[in-house]
């Protein structure tokens, strides 16, 4: 597997004027890859995640999956969002087969009949790696928020895949579930041998996951930097407080922080307080 992104830019154009949202890009993503795209709000990671999965289109550029222009939404590319986007009137398993159901059944998406046993067999395998054996019956309003998005994510790989994309999908998450699925999807990308491109604006979770991050700048966005992380794929919690991961840390905000509008000191906001009040 393959992604090459070329040149890629996108424009917002209103009535009133033109938004850059993102700046002319270029990388190349291989096989089992695990990029996380770092930067602060609104400096184009979502845009940028949103043209390689096909949901919108570049003002520039192309983006290549093994030789093919991605052209819109392919079942060659999983996509899960911060928010589950589950189907609240089906089934933990019929909501992981629903995605390989449709690839099989084209658009009736027949969830009970003449149901391939790959399919089953696959979504049984899935939901056992993440822990929802056990809740196959169950519907997505029965379970937690960490077992929707753990769910959500078995739908998006159900179709197996070549890259899946995910846009920070523990961003609404206790700290304590955020770990435990940074932990999960570190083990689903090795077992699936999947690539994995991730949108955080928290340092930590992407120095935990990645093998390359890509920074962004403020808006309008355009990666300054490219970090390679030096783990190995398999991590443990303790690894956050070693000095190599810290000296990354500090390294990263520095190149988040460079081009920042200075914001006012302590002392400044206290005067500005007391002069308005």
């Amino acid at each position: 597997m393959k992604l090459d992104i070329r040149d890629v830019s996108k424009r917002f154009v209103t009535d009133e004027r033109i938004i850059q949202a993102l700046m002319s890009s270029n990388f190349t993503v291989d096989h089992n890859d695990f990029i996380v795209f770092l930067g602060p709000s609104g400096c184009g990671k979502s845009t940028l995640l949103n043209i390689i999965s096909g949901l919108e289109d570049a003002s520039s550029g192309q983006v290549i999956l093994d030789g093919d222009p991605i052209t819109g939404p392919s079942p060659e590319i999983g996509m899960v969002f911060q928010q589950y986007t589950l189907f609240p009137w089906l089934t933990v398993r019929q909501n992981a087969m629903f995605a390989a159901q449709l690839s099989c059944n084209g658009a009736k998406g027949q969830l009970e009949n003449d149901r391939p046993r790959n399919i089953i067999h696959r979504a049984q395998k899935l939901l056992k790696l993440v822990g929802l054996e056990n809740f196959s019956n169950a519907y997505p309003h029965e379970l937690s928020g960490g077992m929707q998005q753990r769910l959500a994510i078995v739908r998006a790989l159900a179709n197996r895949p070549k890259v899946l994309l995910m846009d920070e999908p523990f961003g609404a998450l206790d700290s304590q579930t955020r770990e435990e699925l940074q932990d999960m999807i570190q083990l689903l990308s090795q077992v699936e041998k999947i690539t994995v491109m991730f949108v955080t604006h928290d340092v930590d979770e992407a120095i935990y996951l990645a093998n390359r991050v890509m920074v962004f700048s403020q808006s309008p966005g355009r990666i300054i930097e490219e970090v390679r992380i030096p783990f190995g794929p398999t991590r443990d919690p303790a690894l956050k407080l070693s000095e190599e991961f810290l000296a990354i840390k500090k390294n990263l905000k520095e190149l988040i922080n460079q081009d920042k509008t200075p914001s006012y000191s302590r002392k400044e906001l206290l005067e500005l307080i007391s002069h308005s009040t």
